[in-house]
């Protein structure tokens, strides 16, 4: 009595240095019951759960997280202190705990000051050159650098020559100068995501400050950057998450620690010129926090199936895959990518990443769009040979097709007539209409929809779409929409929009379906 709480706080912190001291020299393990003398109920709760975090039981380890997350006592010293004394594999399970206060996180530690702005981390012999094109804006030539260095995060040997050349310093460098640039900052962090693929690399990750910058993303309203930082996170916690993403698998639901039993995937799989996030968005709309359109319904959503789909069933493990898809070889970022487009190759490589998240070992169901559909064909195909795949077709309940030119599509023929202006891709030409490989691939997946009694349901657009400022055209006719079993929806839409529905349409069909499916 008659004490401060600041000077209790400092005797008790006095106390308990020469409790600890005390400890050591008596080699005994501090008495938690003698740090509770003259001290802060809430400090003495603190340090029991910092203790906790280092138990040898990993129940009790992630009890103790849980509860360190979800107190709000902490005071600012405090959580400085638990920044400082907090293991790596703590601060990994704090950033995945939602909403968690970012004060549990140390900052990113100091870089080098310089003036020559995000060029100056890729230096090298094109720094010289690329501060030459003073008609390209350092922020494009950056990106053009960090697109280059994800290309080489997908191969092990490369990520440990880009952390052992102080990589990861220098993409926080670029990190901090380029605040203001989302997609600069988006493919900083899918970098960190493919990274921390390689767990003996994990140290360095945490330790050059990337807990704090992923924790704060996370909980970003954006869904892009949210999802980019969950798929970091979770391929760095190796405490609560078994499964690895690969580069292009994004956790929709849930990107956080869950206590939620997860019972069934949904998959989704875009089409040409789609993208994971983008394709499943509600319209084209751009709705700004800050700028709110007149009449936009407060439900509108940049990506339905994590906004809509996870809130009305929790329990699913919702996934969303990215490829490279292009309409010419123009459009070709890298000379490998033109042997990289075929069905088949784009099968092989999305059934490792997919083996890879875990999907399989539980039900499944696929929703696809356009030429994404035939992909999800083949790769049930492909997986249906595979004795290490097996799972993945006995846990198969359903596929959703929306607007997939079973049958090939006219737009792949013009493409091709018009060869000369355009140099259709692979993926193109693979969708002719009634071409013999689109041909025997539907009559082989229809066998084992058959065989496995696959639940399918198929939409087919009526619209015509605008391809360009000249045409429009019926992109996928019912009759090519038609898989000749299950259901088929024709809805009055074009190909570009036949996703795109309201909430309650929306919610009509995944319940109905799910319910068809077995759920």
């Amino acid at each position: 009595p008659g004490f401060t709480l600041k000077t209790r706080k400092e005797l008790h912190k006095a106390a308990r240095k020469f409790l600890e001291i005390s400890s050591r020299v008596l080699l005994h393990p501090l008495d938690e019951h003698l740090s509770h003398l003259d001290a802060d109920p809430h400090e003495c709760a603190l340090w029991v759960l910092l203790k906790k975090t280092c138990s040898a039981d990993r129940a009790m380890r992630q009890q103790a997280v849980q509860e360190l997350a979800q107190n709000h006592h902490w005071q600012d010293y405090q959580y400085q202190t638990a920044a400082q004394v907090i293991d790596q594999r703590t601060a990994v399970a704090l950033a995945r705990i939602p909403n968690v206060d970012l004060r549990f996180f140390l900052p990113p530690p100091p870089l080098p000051h310089t003036e020559d702005g995000g060029l100056w981390c890729f230096g090298g012999n094109g720094l010289p050159y690329a501060q030459s094109l003073t008609s390209t804006p350092s922020e494009k030539v950056e990106t053009f650098c960090l697109q280059a260095l994800v290309q080489h995060s997908k191969v092990h040997s490369h990520c440990v020559h880009i952390v052992a050349n102080g990589g990861l310093q220098l993409l926080q460098r670029v990190y901090q100068l380029r605040r203001d640039s989302p997609k600069i900052q988006r493919n900083i962090v899918r970098i960190i995501g493919n990274l921390a693929l390689n767990e003996s690399l994990h140290t360095a990750i945490v330790q050059s400050g990337w807990v704090s910058v992923l924790a704060e993303m996370i909980q970003s309203p954006y869904i892009m950057q949210a999802s980019h930082a969950a798929r970091a996170l979770a391929n760095l916690d190796r405490e609560a998450v078994r499964q690895k993403y690969q580069d292009g698998v994004y956790i929709l639901h849930p990107q956080c620690r869950t206590n939620q039993p997860i019972k069934a995937d949904v998959l989704f799989v875009h089409g040409l010129l789609g993208a994971a996030f983008k394709t499943w968005r509600q319209k084209d709309l751009d709705v700004k926090d800050d700028d709110k359109v007149e009449g936009v319904p407060e439900d509108y959503t940049e990506c339905w199936p994590k906004s809509w789909l996870a809130a009305d069933c929790p329990n699913l493990r919702i996934l969303s895959v990215e490829y490279d898809t292009h309409l010419s070889d123009w459009k070709a970022k890298c000379p490998a990518e033109n042997q990289r487009k075929s069905l088949a190759y784009r099968s092989q490589e999305l059934l490792r990443k997919l083996k890879d998240a875990g999907v399989g070992e539980r039900p499944v169901v696929w929703v696809a769009h356009s030429m994404g559909g035939l992909l999800v064909k083949k790769m049930l195909l492909d997986a249906s040979k595979d004795p290490d795949l097996s799972p993945l077709i006995k846990n198969t309940k359903g596929i959703l097709f929306y607007s997939v030119p079973h049958h090939g599509t006219f737009m792949a023929g013009y493409s091709v007539n018009v060869r000369y202006f355009l140099f259709p891709s692979i993926e193109v030409k693979e969708l002719c209409r009634d071409s013999p490989a689109l041909r025997d691939l539907n009559e082989n997946f229809l066998n084992i929809t058959k065989e496995q009694e696959f639940k399918v349901l198929s939409f087919a657009e009526t619209l015509p779409t605008s391809i360009g400022p000249m045409l429009k055209i019926l992109v996928v006719p019912s009759q090519s929409a038609d898989l000749g079993i299950g259901d088929l929806i024709q809805v009055d839409v074009d190909h570009l929009n036949i996703y795109k529905h309201s909430k309650n349409h929306v919610r009509v069909i995944y319940f109905h379906f799910l319910e068809t499916a077995g759920f």
